[in-house]
């Protein structure tokens, strides 16, 4: 017997029907705009977008000819989200059910509407049930960013709007203590006034500076021995050097173009501290120095260190040091990225020697075309380095390779390695094209393309007559 043919607007859809659980399991697979205009479908899911558990809210989304107007926008949006459902479109207890694990807002700083984005939030951290809650303050788009700026005319409208940050902080106190991200891009701060601001975040994990400074440049002091933060990032940050005195739960560190002083970090107590990614482009007031200098014997679990020189002068000196040894005791991968082509290969060597759980490296000799030289920069010279006719280094698994514009140079140098290694296993040849502007050009192609047939070329030199197990992969 034939079923009756369907007809629209008999009974509801199938998905409507299923619990909200397991449709709030499908919308939170959404982007949180979707999601909301999922909400909208019927009234059966209206109330859904007031109890996702994950919320991220992005000033960059909303529109405006203002920044006010777009953080009017902004506001409303996140009051709104955060509110309870109206009883009437739901009957179930939203207000005892409703948890946010993931709260995290992107904004710009408007005066008049910040006192109302703490407001909006306390409500729901202090219940104690979000686990991730961070802000991050960014200037506006090119095309709200002069209006911005115009607001304080031809005062510093970093250090302005720094102060403004501040006042936020000391005004929220409620929500600064529950945070446990904070990201920053454009600010100046006193040294005092950042200290203060790291102090009052009790439950931080995370903090970011990014194109922020110091409104005198000079040393950053950071002494938090009760701070749970992990990770630290400074990206283009001015000030004279880092000092990280007591830190005890960080773990990961990346400090790219920030100071101006070598040694740019000083580590002091940082037990904890798991992986330091650093990149700077020297200036010639800059001398190279040792890595023993930056960090202290605390510094036992160290297992990743990422250097990039940006093709510009290698501003580490290449050591045999005791003391390097017992702290890259642990080290397992070291990637030394964009040093400058006309350079030797061997200087590299020195951190076999000095790390003896090593088991990934890798040598990036890849010409950037896209870098610019400055007047300040330091002069390019290269570095001359030769290692122990002892050594022997059992540990080493993988090195990988990117860059073969002196075949020769790189086929000596990974025989080398082969030599001084009883357990390396793979040895990748990898071609990576300069991603430094928006399009690929033409010599960069052209590199590309030599890069291809010069990597067949070495691993044919390589293979040939050699009894070794170990694999060479061309990526």
């Amino acid at each position: 017997m034939e079923s009756p043919p369907f007809k629209i607007g008999q009974g509801r859809d199938r998905i409507s029907n299923l619990p909200d659980d397991l449709l709030l399991g499908i919308i939170e697979c959404l982007s949180l705009r979707e999601a909301v205009r999922a909400g909208g479908v019927s009234r059966r899911w209206r109330h859904l977008p007031h109890q996702l558990s994950r919320l991220h809210l992005d000033a960059d989304d909303f529109h405006g000819t203002t920044v006010h107007h777009v953080m009017e926008a902004f506001t409303g949006a996140t009051r709104r989200l955060l509110s309870v459902c109206p009883p009437a479109e739901c009957k179930c207890d939203c207000k005892c059910r409703r948890v946010v694990k993931t709260l995290i807002l992107r904004f710009y700083l408007s005066d008049p509407h910040l006192s109302s984005i703490s407001h909006v939030v306390e409500d729901t951290v202090t219940r104690g049930e979000t686990q991730c809650f961070e802000f991050s303050v960014v200037p506006p788009s090119s095309e709200l960013i002069a209006d911005w700026r115009a607001e304080f005319g031809e005062a510093d409208w970093r250090a302005e709007f720094g102060k403004q940050f501040i006042n936020f902080s000391r005004a929220s106190p409620v929500a600064f203590q529950w945070l446990t991200g904070l990201s920053l891009t454009s600010l100046k701060f006193s040294h005092s006034n950042l200290l203060s601001l790291i102090g009052a975040c009790d439950r931080l994990k995370q903090l970011s500076l990014a194109s922020c400074r110091l409104v005198k440049r000079s040393v950053l002091k950071i002494d938090v021995p009760n701070s749970v933060i992990d990770k630290l990032e400074f990206i283009n940050f001015r000030c004279t050097r880092i000092d990280l005195v007591s830190v005890p739960k960080l773990t990961h560190l990346l400090c790219h173009d920030s100071c101006k002083e070598n040694p740019p970090l000083l580590f002091g107590y940082v037990p904890g501290l798991l992986t330091v990614n650093l990149a700077s482009h020297a200036k010639a007031s800059q001398a190279p120095f040792a890595l023993s200098e930056c960090f202290s014997m605390n510094v036992r679990n160290l297992s990743t260190l990422y250097l990039s020189f940006e093709g510009h002068m290698i501003w580490i000196q290449p050591e045999r040091s005791k003391k390097l040894t017992a702290i890259f005791s642990n080290l397992k991968d070291v990637a030394l990225w964009c040093f400058f082509p006309e350079c030797g290969l061997n200087w590299t060597l020195f951190i076999l020697e000095a790390a003896p759980a090593l088991q990934m490296f890798t040598v990036n000799q890849t010409r950037h075309w896209c870098v610019q030289t400055s007047e300040d920069s330091a002069e390019k010279a290269n570095v001359v380095w030769e290692p122990s006719k002892d050594l022997k280094h059992q540990n080493l698994k993988l090195l990988v390779m990117i860059g073969f514009e002196e075949e020769d140079k790189v086929v000596n140098f990974i025989r080398l390695v082969m030599e001084l290694t009883t357990g390396l296993k793979t040895i990748k040849l990898q071609s990576q094209i300069c991603q430094g502007s928006n399009a690929i050009d033409l010599d960069s192609l052209r590199k590309s393309g030599t890069d291809e047939a010069s990597k067949h070329r070495i691993k044919e030199r390589l293979t040939r007559g050699c009894s070794s197990s170990v694999e060479i992969i061309i990526c």
